[in-house]
Parts: C-alpha cells; sequence; structure tokens
C-alpha cells in the first residue's frame, strides 16, 4: 500500500478516501465538485421557477456541437480522440507518493552498493517509470544513454498530457464563444418576428440559454477538468525527474543517506525536514 494519505481499500480494507478501483484511485474532489455545481445551479433553476424552460435542444446542439467541431479543427484527430483516455486522470489515477519513490531508491542504493546492479533485476516498485529504469540499470546501459532514453521518456509523457489538458482548456474557450452565437442567432430570429409583442419575452429567454450552456458547459467542465489534468501532469513530471536523479546516483555508486538528501530536494519544505526532526526528536 502506498504511504500517501490515500488508502486503496484493495490493499487495506479500510475505507478509504478516496476510493480505489482496479488499482486507481478515485478522485472523490473531481466528481464531487462536477456533480455539486451542476446540482445547485440545478437546484436554483427549479427553485425559480419551471425547470422546463431552462432545456432547450436547439441551444444544447449548437455550445456542445458546435464546440467539439471547432476544436477539432485546432488538434488532429488523433489528438482528439486521445484526450478521452487522458481525462480519466481527471477521474482515476495512480497515485505515487513521492517520499514512497525517495525511500524505494534509497532501498535500491543500499541493495547496489552490497549486492551490484544486478541485485536489483527481480526488484519490483510502485511506479512503472521507475520499473523500467531499473531495467535499464540493470542491463548495463551507459549513464548517458540511460539518461537520454528516460528524459525523452518522460518528455513525451508530458506531452501526451499536456494536449489533453489543451484540448479540455481549448472547450473551455469555444464554449462561451458558441454560446454567444447562439445567442445572436435566436436574437436575429426574434427580431425578424417583432410583429407579436408577447413573444418576444419568451424569444429572448430562449436565445439567452445558449450563453448560459456556454458558460456552464466552460466553466464547471471542461476549465476545471484542464486544470485537475494539469496538476497530475506536473505530480508525474515532478515524480520522473526524481527516479532519473534517483537512479543515476544508484548507477554513480553514490551514498544512499547522499542519494536520500538529494533526492528530499524535490520536496517541500516540511517534508523535507520531517525525517531528520523526526530523527533528532
Amino acid at each position: 500500500m502506498y504511504k500517501s494519505g490515500i488508502i486503496c481499500i484493495k490493499c487495506s480494507g479500510i475505507k478509504p478516501y478516496p476510493v480505489c478501483f482496479r488499482g486507481l484511485f478515485v478522485d472523490i474532489a473531481t466528481i464531487v465538485g462536477i456533480i455539486g455545481a451542476f446540482a445547485i445551479i440545478i437546484m436554483a433553476m427549479v427553485l425559480g421557477g419551471d425547470l422546463g424552460i431552462f432545456v432547450n435542444p436547439p441551444s444544447l446542439l449548437i455550445v456542445i456541437g458546435g464546440s467539439i467541431f471547432v476544436v477539432l479543427i485546432k488538434f488532429t484527430l488523433g489528438q482528439f480522440l486521445a484526450a478521452g483516455k487522458v481525462a480519466a486522470k481527471a477521474f482515476m489515477y495512480k497515485s505515487v507518493n513521492p517520499e514512497d519513490i525517495i525511500s524505494e531508491t534509497v532501498e535500491m542504493a543500499d541493495a547496489a552498493r552490497k549486492g551490484g546492479l544486478l541485485s536489483l533485476e527481480d526488484k519490483q516498485v510502485s511506479s512503472d517509470f521507475m520499473q523500467r529504469g531499473i531495467q535499464l540499470l540493470v542491463d548495463g546501459h551507459d549513464p548517458e544513454v540511460v539518461r537520454q532514453l528516460l528524459n525523452k521518456e518522460a518528455r513525451l509523457t508530458y506531452d501526451r498530457h499536456d494536449f489533453g489538458a489543451r484540448i479540455f482548456a481549448a472547450l473551455g474557450d469555444v464554449g462561451p464563444a458558441m454560446g454567444m452565437i447562439g445567442t445572436l442567432i435566436g436574437l436575429v430570429a426574434m427580431l425578424s418576428n417583432m410583429d407579436d409583442p408577447k413573444a418576444i419575452g419568451p424569444a429572448m429567454a430562449v436565445a439567452l440559454l445558449t450563453t448560459l450552456y456556454g458558460a456552464m458547459m466552460a466553466n464547471m467542465f471542461a476549465i476545471p477538468v484542464a486544470d485537475k489534468l494539469n496538476l497530475r501532469r506536473d505530480e508525474e513530471s515532478l515524480n520522473n525527474a526524481l527516479i532519473i536523479d534517483g537512479l543515476l546516483a544508484i548507477q554513480a555508486g553514490q551514498n544512499p543517506r547522499v542519494i536520500d538528501q538529494m533526492l528530499r530536494n524535490y520536496l517541500p519544505e516540511k517534508k523535507r525536514f520531517a525525517k531528520a526532526a523526526g530523527a533528532e526528536g
């Protein structure tokens, strides 16, 4: 079980927060945030009158369909389709704590000093990226080759996740604009039928719904998901940089204590000195 403060039900049997499903942690904050935001708006609509007046299929078609097709112009079809898989990280993800990575790295450094790099061959770690890096060490590759291969994989992973976040950010940018376009279409249709003054109010309300839909899609879904994906991307990038430095230090035969101190520079200040404070206590 990882020591990240997020407990996996498969590993411990303790009621988790968030829960674990098939080895992945469910991000309760994302799910509760999206459901809660839409629930509050819908509740306000119900309390304010008839919910049906806020439902207009043509407006939804303009905002959702139009936004998707406009975003397709900005990206390739492959990038757009791959965004769905990347987006899952906003809801379900594999959590690897940097402190766990440091502990595993120090243990491997100690084992390598005693039994050589080949002693790491059967070592199982929490990070798939680290597992592949260990295999490079065991295979006896030159340190510069190891660095280049791991840096390349880390960069490609970063770019792949970055594209997913950018696509959702683009949806957040385009959604309100499509809402405004729908509103203008509605206003043109309304102004072309000014003979019936009683129809102006309802027609204006329908026209404004596209602006509402665009604002909701952008600010209650697309932009928050993009921000969460950026957070996941940065967390994984930090872990990968930590892993690369740790593995290269092991390959160079550095002292495990030196490696521990070096890698703790990646942690926030409180966590960085927590171990030293505990040892003094």
